[in-house]
């Protein structure tokens, strides 16, 4: 009989070194506050990691980790049974996390002064990783129509010239949750190749991917795409084990791997955490029938939200999501500044991520992490409507 896993169950935070609830006097100036920002879950590690992972603590020694054929393997067909991508061990590199490979693709394929492209509103360390490496930032907005987002290609077309190098792809989307289809990826594909751009495709949220869609891994749709793409990926945020980092990036192409790697060993960071490649490695084995039942709660909680909003609180417009934990709401039909909105809201005593964060698109908006026991998103939902 398959195990049923329990995510309606409490599960106590609080005093674990945790920053989603042991930084809300900092961030949110009280402690009083449901945490319904930073994009980790609240549901326990599965099993099936936890036991790796005290298995291997269990030998008393913890030295300078090596990566395992078991490990690349785990990563190889995880990719060809989710999303039929076939990809070769020396594909995969190491990485401690998503953003450190971000901003070493771009330390090690691009020069100071180069432009690279991102989408916003979009996760805000894109922005960080190009202005904090002295790359030029080239804004490429997406449109909104109905309740989703769309590349805008012409504005793309109009934004590229002869120093534009790369462009930073999240996809699935954060903060809007859009799993992009094919023939967008396609298209978007079509005007990189043509200007010789490199393609960083963000696919951290890949797995997590409500019941009726399917992600499509950008390098996986042709050769050419696959030569001129980076796809980073984890295991972090599908199986709730970020604070073990361990993110690894996959390229065909053979002189992205060469630059990347030297950078890798030149800094010394390519090593990896013991603990997180145990963990990535048993996640990637045996994580299919858990994942289903992550997905299909982050379904209800969704469905419960919707429900809500649309029955009390009818001026908030929600960006259905297709992927992710998150919902992107929009609450710009009160009139209120982005500081009064975040604020009534800490009142209220729940605690969002406001959407400013993630550009100035996100005016209005805040940015909800649903990945709770559905009593706690009810209480935080009541909240809110008390507050409006």
């Amino acid at each position: 009989m398959d195990i049923q896993y329990n995510f309606d169950e409490i599960v106590n935070r609080e005093d674990t070194n945790c920053e989603k609830y042991d930084s809300r006097e900092e961030i949110f100036g009280k402690k009083d506050i449901i945490p319904l920002w930073v994009a980790d879950t609240d549901f326990k590690v599965p099993d099936f990691i936890v036991n790796a992972v005290k298995e291997r603590a269990a030998h008393e020694v913890y030295g300078y980790p090596k990566k395992t054929d078991a490990y690349y393997q785990s990563i190889i067909n995880w990719l060809d049974r989710r999303y039929g991508w076939s990809i070769q061990k020396d594909w995969i590199m190491y990485s401690p996390n998503v953003v450190v490979g971000l901003g070493s693709t771009i330390l090690s394929l691009t020069e100071k002064g180069d432009r690279i492209i991102v989408q916003p509103p979009v996760y805000f360390p894109f922005y960080h990783v190009v202005e904090g490496n002295d790359r030029e930032l080239v804004l490429n907005p997406l449109k909104r129509v109905g309740d989703r987002y769309y590349f805008d290609f012409e504005d793309l077309k109009s934004k590229i010239d002869e120093k534009t190098k790369m462009i930073l792809i999240s996809n699935p989307h954060n903060p809007g949750g859009m799993v992009w289809k094919k023939e967008e990826l396609e298209e978007l594909a079509s005007i990189c190749l043509a200007h010789n751009i490199i393609m960083v495709s963000d696919e951290i949220h890949s797995d997590l991917t409500l019941p009726s869609y399917q992600h499509t891994p950008l390098a996986s749709i042709s050769d050419e795409i696959s030569e001129q793409t980076l796809t980073a990926m984890a295991a972090s945020k599908t199986f709730n084990v970020a604070g073990l980092s361990s993110a690894f990036l996959v390229t065909q192409n053979r002189k992205f791997r060469a630059k990347y790697q030297k950078l890798m060993k030149g800094t010394h960071i390519s090593s990896g955490n013991f603990f997180g490649l145990v963990a990535t490695e048993a996640a990637l084995t045996h994580g299919d029938k858990w994942l289903a039942q992550l997905q299909a709660y982050l379904q209800k909680n969704y469905d419960y939200i919707e429900s809500f909003v649309n029955k009390e609180l009818p001026k908030i417009s929600l960006m259905k999501p297709e992927a992710t934990f998150l919902v992107w709401m929009d609450f710009s039909a009160y009139g209120l500044s982005d500081k009064a909105l975040s604020d009534k809201l800490i009142e209220a005593g729940v605690g969002l991520s406001p959407g400013i964060m993630f550009g100035e698109e996100g005016k209005g908006y805040m940015r909800l992490n649903m990945g709770c026991p559905l009593s706690v998103l009810k209480d935080a939902m009541e909240k809110i409507k008390e507050a409006f």
